[in-house]
């Protein structure tokens, strides 16, 4: 019970008090650490009070409870000390502290309140105890407690003697206090620059979070350390950091867990840093939260990462012990946590600006190769029905997302076709990716589709982004599909109807809006039944066929194509053709031309460039024969015999109004440079 102290005939000689005090004075000018000094005070005190047992209890404002400091006993209280934390109504020295008054129990066995400290105090034999508050003007400090084997009575005069000598006890503890939380202030700037530094040297080293988790570590001692980032689905969040070398294995490194239920989401909820005990880690229920349990986890920290532009993850520390973090760890926590969400953010757009710029360079390779390929959609040229049924289709399927699959011969314009879709699409102002699939090594196609990471396969020595994410918002030409190798066909597939891949040597998946076009010349249908090409990507392609008719199926538009490559080719080389005898027209007709538009335009070529005068000049139809070029001779080789001729028949002089190259229709320097490419040398 409490009683107030009473004046006794026993009490200690004023003299021995005021010594007392005096060298309580000089021991707090001799010591600078609070262990010392209360060595001290457990002697110099003790041979006025003749106490058993003494000990400063501090109070903890981030849990608002009371937490043993320091313990002086003439025994080692050994396994019965609980350094708490105690919440104040549990604890004699609590209720000092909210009173601001002396609790004086004089009997232990008998007191009521506070059982767990009184059966404590009990199993050391005290009888007797008291606790007085330790404040400064400043503020509450906690208390000191005194204890004694033996019935001991307080009186008025050792009570007023206790609280006088510890009047200055009070100063030196609030000093050293202070200087303890002026060197962990300084510890933890010093941290949080430290941190700040490893973020801005290398925000792509693979040990940075390392750093961080050891650089944290002197603050703040934790067993374990993590970022979360969100998770490739809604609703899930991945672990893509992980400092805990005492872990079990339960909890790995790019382990995804749903947000819900988890002490990380939590936090991302609250939009701050949160705690969390093992009582709360069980109550939480998730598969996440479990998993920390059964690590043996028991205090956890979550702090969100949150920056202007959204969410990046949390910062989380975990410790092995219970209530291992204060309010103050919580708050440099999410110091912490500022820097790093920046620095996850800026990692990011790095990512994606490198990633970018890859691609535009990509692009930009791409872009110069179409433009050499010198084909484009206004070389859609004709009148026929059959032609404006390929035009009407076309017009039909371009505004929609749908996938077409262009069906003809070789040479009959697909990839005109093709382009025009695109052209006249909702994407018209984004890229259009041609890959030809038989073109390209088997070997090589996969890498050339999907692309690949550094050193993916032998050779691959560099990122390469493959021509499906090239064209992502834009539209991918596949000619000659029915090349692709069977094996590659099911990633395609994947690719067409989940729109994402990943790249060779890549565990990361790419999402991609794409809108694909494929050409063939083989009949898949065939191939289908043939197993030569997989059923399901077949019925994938053939959502909208087109079928492009061959040129012997279109006659009526070869006129207009004559004239059309005619005037192409002599703007190209600066030629004037004004006329098309009607002999050569008709014969042009006549021809099967099983190489369809492409064997008609590079005729006409060869013809505008053997075509001295105003007069288009076909060589091999002046006899009545067929084009040249259906002879197996290439525009090469006919090129070639017309120079040689009309150098025959110059007696081999270039230059002057009767020379091969006035002949020829063109300048002496472009006829060397024919020559020299041609190979002719006069024998």
């Amino acid at each position: 019970m409490t009683a107030a102290p009473q004046a006794g005939p026993e009490e200690h000689p004023a003299g021995d008090q005021h010594q007392a005090l005096l060298d309580v004075s000089r021991a707090i000018l001799a010591h600078r650490d609070l262990n010392g000094l209360f060595r001290d005070l457990w002697r110099l005190l003790g041979q006025v009070l003749r106490f058993d047992f003494l000990n400063l209890l501090l109070y903890d404002a981030s849990l608002n409870a009371m937490r043993l400091h320091i313990l002086e006993t003439a025994e080692p209280f050994g396994s019965a000390v609980s350094k708490g934390p105690h919440a104040l109504d549990v604890t004699p020295s609590g209720k000092a502290w909210l009173d601001q008054a002396p609790v004086i129990i004089e009997d232990v066995a008998g007191e009521p309140r506070w059982p767990f400290v009184m059966q404590l105090l009990g199993q050391r034999g005290i009888s007797t105890a008291c606790y007085y508050p330790l404040t400064t003007a400043h503020r509450r400090l906690g208390a000191i407690g005194f204890g004694f084997l033996s019935r001991h009575p307080i009186t008025r005069a050792e009570s007023e003697f206790i609280q006088n000598a510890i009047a200055p006890v009070a100063v030196a503890v609030d000093n050293a206090l202070s200087q303890d939380e002026l060197a962990l202030e300084r510890d933890r700037l010093r941290a949080l620059l430290d941190i700040s530094n490893a973020l801005n040297a290398n925000l792509r080293k693979p040990d940075l979070f390392i750093t961080i988790s050891a650089t944290l570590r002197t603050v703040i001692p934790h067993d374990y350390a993590s970022v979360t980032r969100p998770g490739p689905e809604p609703g899930t969040m991945v672990l893509k950091a992980l400092d805990f070398p005492s872990g079990g294995g339960i909890i790995h490194q790019d382990i995804t867990f749903p947000i819900e239920g988890s002490a990380a989401g939590r936090a991302l909820a609250a939009r701050r840093v949160l705690a969390f005990s093992r009582a709360d880690l069980e109550a939480l229920g998730s598969a996440a939260a479990q998993s920390m349990v059964r690590e043996g986890l028991r205090s956890v920290l979550c702090a969100p990462l949150v920056t202007p532009n959204g969410v990046k993850g949390t910062l989380n520390l975990a410790s092995f012990k219970d209530n291992a973090f204060s309010d103050a760890d919580a708050a440099f926590l999410g110091q912490v946590a500022t820097q790093v969400a920046l620095a996850v953010e800026n990692v990011a757009a790095y990512r994606e600006i490198s990633e970018l710029r890859d691609r535009l360079a990509e692009e930009k390779l791409y872009l110069e190769d179409e433009i050499r390929n010198e084909q484009n959609f206004g070389e859609m040229v004709g009148e026929s029905d059959a032609f404006k049924r390929v035009l009407k289709q076309i017009e039909t399927v371009s505004p929609t997302p749908a996938t077409v699959l262009i069906l003809g011969e070789t040479g009959t314009g697909k990839e005109l076709v093709a382009r025009a879709i695109h052209e006249w699409s909702t994407r018209k102002d984004r890229t259009f990716v041609k890959l030809n699939c038989a073109a390209i090594p088997t070997g090589l196609l996969e890498s050339e589709l999907f692309g690949h990471e550094r050193g993916a396969f032998t050779g691959a020595i560099a990122q390469r982004i493959g021509r499906l994410e090239l064209a992502d918002k834009g539209t991918l030409f596949l000619d000659e599909i029915g090349d692709i190798p069977l094996e590659l066909q099911p990633k395609l597939l994947r690719a067409l109807q989940e729109h994402e891949f990943e790249r060779l040597g890549s565990t990361r998946t790419q999402k991609v809006d794409v809108r694909l076009i494929a050409a063939t010349n083989r009949d898949l249908t065939a191939m289908v039944a043939n197993r030569e090409f997989r059923a399901d990507l077949y019925y994938r392609l053939n959502v909208f066929p087109i079928q492009v008719p061959a040129l012997r199926d279109r006659v009526e538009d070869i006129p207009i194509l004559v004239r059309h490559f005619s005037q192409k080719f002599a703007r190209r080389m600066n030629r004037h053709i004004e006329t098309i005898p009607t002999d050569v027209m008709n014969a042009l007709v006549r021809y099967p031309w099983p190489g369809n538009v492409r064997e008609l335009e590079n005729l006409i070529e060869r013809a505008v460039i053997l075509s001295s005068g105003s007069t288009l000049r076909v060589p091999g139809l002046e006899t009545g024969a067929a084009p040249a070029a259906a002879s197996g001779q290439t525009l090469a080789d006919a090129e070639r015999d017309h120079i040689v001729r009309t150098l025959t028949e110059s007696g081999w002089v270039l230059s002057g109004p009767n020379g091969a190259a006035a002949r020829l229709g063109m300048k002496r320097t472009t006829l060397q440079s024919r020559m020299k490419k041609l190979g002719i040398v006069r024998e």
